[in-house]
């Protein structure tokens, strides 16, 4: 899908099941993801966990894109999905708490000024403690069409320029 110049990769995490040591890497789209969690990830049912309970979940981003989502969730350890609270945060601190009951839950962000470099996702709310894993499933990338890179590139010369004279 496109708009507005951008195109939408999507990493579904169809590929992945099992144990996976920090560092886990992917592309979409020409989108390179990078997924850490204290305790490492796991895999399944086509979703991306945490193998820790309560585990902070991060994609580190490069290139870097204008806009990130996904659905975002918790699950127990068999990836049945338990409502509780998510929270989604980018790198330079936008966030987004709310309650998520469903794998469709969908969390997205789009800048127009810094592009995102990384998104992380936590959960908590659930008692007993140690049962809630951040999982996601979906994560979508707004890549902007490389004729755009451009001409915001030439966009910054000129903007430049003008600025020096």
């Amino acid at each position: 899908s496109t708009a507005q110049g951008s195109s939408v990769a999507t990493e579904t995490f169809n590929a992945y099941n099992g144990f996976y040591t920090n560092g886990l890497t992917g592309n979409a789209g020409g989108i390179q993801w990078t997924a850490t969690a204290p305790g490492n990830l796991y895999a399944g049912l086509g979703y991306m966990s945490t193998n820790n309970a309560e585990a902070l979940l991060t994609f580190n981003l490069s290139p870097s894109v204008q806009g990130v989502g996904g659905n975002f969730f918790a699950t127990d350890a068999s990836f049945a999905i338990l409502p509780a609270i998510i929270g989604v945060q980018l790198a330079d601190g936008s966030a987004y708490v709310g309650y998520a009951t469903t794998a469709a839950d969908f969390v997205g962000f789009y800048s127009t000024g810094a592009a995102i470099s990384s998104i992380s996702v936590s959960v908590a709310g659930n008692l007993p403690a140690g049962t809630n894993f951040a999982t996601v499933d979906n994560l979508y990338f707004a890549v902007p069409a490389p004729g755009a890179l451009a001409l915001i590139g030439v966009a910054g010369i000129i903007g430049g320029s003008r600025k020096r004279r």
